[in-house]
């Protein structure tokens, strides 16, 4: 598995494993303690539930596109992404903290904007 070297390598990644039905690698982008919003308004919390939650999505099969990252802000081990979202559903913005080894995960992602 492939790791991210840099914050915004983690959107390419999960693109990547994401369009492989790799729901196990994509889990491994996230921190043990992440938090995913998603479905928007539903917070998913933990590396595990995470991971149920993505072999769903990747079950039916969806294809995904690597959108335009903006510009990434970070102040020392914690970097703000987000990308134009390519399907209008708003923006996508995550939160990566930096790991030990150097490498980046995420630990807050909201993919599409809540509804709620």
């Amino acid at each position: 598995m492939k790791k991210a070297t840099h914050p915004e390598d983690l959107a390419r990644l999960f693109v990547e494993y994401a369009n492989a039905g790799d729901a196990d690698s994509m889990a491994q982008l996230y921190a043990e303690d992440a938090v995913l919003d998603f479905p928007a308004g539903n917070p998913t919390i933990g590396r595990d539930a995470i991971r149920a939650v993505l072999k769903q999505l990747v079950a039916a099969r969806p294809q995904f596109t690597v959108e335009q990252p903006l510009p990434t802000l970070i102040n020392g081990d914690i970097a703000l992404t987000a990308t134009v979202p390519a399907d209008g559903t708003g923006g996508r913005t995550q939160v990566a903290r930096r790991q030990p080894d150097g490498t980046w995960l995420r630990i807050l992602d909201r993919p599409e904007r809540a509804t709620k």
